[in-house]
């Protein structure tokens, strides 16, 4: 029995030496995972009904970062009283950027922007 055991031992320490060396050889690591990235639908208010949302997008998509990606178009919704609401995408690899670094970084366009909320995130 522990001469079974001990062969058995030796075939799984052989067999896993053996796909360790292939892995090294297709280029693959250990463990190494693609990182994670998360889907963001932000809603943006402004503080008047004639606001130019369209200006405010492309001050908003001025905003770089490492790992934050902005969407290509934009949505607006009516709120009330006549005014809408810029509804935007982004993608950010959850790793590198903060939500709260996103918000805030739009909520800074003081004179435009009066809230910026997260509508959903979802894992991509």
């Amino acid at each position: 029995e522990a001469a079974a055991t001990k062969a058995r031992h030796e075939r799984m320490e052989t067999a896993r030496k053996l796909k360790e060396e292939k892995d090294a050889k297709d280029g693959k690591k250990k463990g190494e995972k693609p990182p994670e990235k998360s889907l963001l639908v932000l809603d943006v208010k402004p503080w008047e009904a004639d606001t130019d949302l369209e200006k405010v997008w492309n001050l908003i998509k001025e905003y770089k970062q490492e790992g934050l990606f902005w969407g290509e178009t934009f949505k607006l919704e009516p709120v009330a009283y006549g005014i809408k609401k810029l509804v935007m995408t982004c993608s950010i690899i959850d790793s590198m950027v903060l939500v709260d670094d996103i918000t805030e970084a739009i909520e800074g366009l003081e004179e435009h922007v009066q809230s910026c909320t997260v509508a959903s995130m979802n894992k991509i």
